[in-house]
């Protein structure tokens, strides 16, 4: 629900130009870089091809429906984002183990493998981009950007109808917050659902 005139004019109108400037522009250098890692392995992996891969190692096989509710985007995406990822043995299609006729994605050897690649690029990437900040700040900052990627995620379900997505953890950082290939902030700070 839109918060009322009363509620956003209580709130200081400078924080929150401050705020939804940041927000634009830490969309924007995601999106510039990627958050894609260091090294050989920069920008070596899209942000739609990580957070799947993530999910499925995450929670294990998955059939497209179940991928697409918990990351809040529709079958459809789901189905186009994977299908280069089986092209490449990243991904595999399975038979369900309870129903032989349906089929799940599951992440293969070689697509753990490259995520675990991947993830150590970003993760030394966070190093070098927080390098200075305490434990304490990197903690602060992970919990409110999860709790703010909860709230744009909540927001944009109650629009859509959908089942908020999970945006916490380790596959949440960037994906409710940036949008499309310009990577701007979409719909005034709603996640783009393609992306």
């Amino acid at each position: 629900m839109p918060p009322s005139q009363d509620m956003t004019t209580a709130l200081d109108p400078g924080l929150l130009d401050a705020l939804q400037h940041q927000v634009a522009v830490f969309a924007r250098r995601a999106e510039q870089t990627r958050l894609g890692g260091t090294g050989q392995l920069r920008n070596s992996m899209d942000r739609a091809a990580y957070l799947l891969l993530n999910r499925l190692d995450r929670e294990g096989p998955m059939g497209v429906k179940a991928l697409a509710a918990g990351m809040g985007i529709d079958s459809s995406t789901v189905t186009r984002q994977v299908a280069p990822l089986v092209d490449t043995g990243l991904v595999k299609r399975t038979s369900h183990p309870e129903d032989g006729r349906a089929v799940v994605l599951q992440l293969s050897p070689r697509g753990l493998a490259r995520l675990e690649e991947v993830r150590a690029s970003r993760r030394q990437l966070m190093v070098e981009v927080t390098e200075g900040w305490t434990p304490e700040e990197r903690e602060a900052f992970c919990t409110l950007l999860t709790r703010f990627n909860t709230a744009l995620s909540a927001r944009q379900s109650a629009h859509t109808g959908q089942a908020p997505a999970e945006s916490g953890g380790a596959d949440g950082i960037t994906g409710g917050i940036t949008g499309g290939a310009t990577g701007e902030v979409t719909g005034g700070g709603e996640p783009d659902p393609a992306s």
